[in-house]
This record gives C-alpha cells, structure tokens and sequence, in this order.
C-alpha cells in the first residue's frame, strides 16, 4: 500500500520543477484536524500513484514553504499543476472534495 511520504522545504522544491502534477498536505503532528485528513491523503497517494505524487509537509519543521504559500491554518492541502498552485483547500473536507479537485487536474 503506498502512502504519502513526507518532505521537507528542499524537496518540496524540487517537486515544483520536477512533477507536473502534485498535492501537498501541510500538517503537523499537534493538528487534532489534521490527524483526521491523514488517512484520506494516504488513500489519494494510493489511487492516483501512477498519475500525480501525493506528499505530507510538517509546517512545524518546514516554515519556509509555510511562509511562502501563506498558511496560517492547517490542515491546509495544496493542489500544483505544472509549478504553479491551482486550489488550496483549508480545514477538514471529505475524500470526494480532496479526489475532485484532483481529478480537475488530470
């Protein structure tokens, strides 16, 4: 079973010029709501492994993408489509809202 690994602000970088469609999940481990998410991301690493890179960021331990996309709530989920951040959704949301804006990109 494949989950979402996690990176740090150096390899998110490198995702940026590297993978033409990814999702990141900014998170922490004191994030009660982020807790609740993790399991819906690891299930998007898992079905969609062979056509986007999904990836955990601990905004705890990496301020510097934090501070450059501007997160101020987590869990926070990126969605990039050619290095550019197309949607960003904040809060706790359902597998079907993480799965579709995905599926927009593809």
């Amino acid at each position: 079973m494949s989950t979402a690994t996690y990176i740090n602000d150096t390899e998110f970088d490198a995702l940026l010029t590297s993978e033409t469609i990814f999702v990141v999940d900014c998170t922490a481990s004191w994030c009660g709501p982020c807790k609740k998410i993790s399991p819906l991301i690891d299930q998007l690493a898992e079905e969609y492994q062979s056509c986007a890179k999904v990836v955990k960021l601990d905004i705890s331990q990496n301020k510097e993408t934090a501070n450059k996309f501007s997160i101020r709530s987590i869990p926070a989920v990126m969605f990039f489509k050619d290095g550019e951040l197309v949607e960003n959704i904040v809060g706790v949301s359902s597998y079907e809202i993480f799965k579709a804006a995905l599926d927009k990109l593809l």
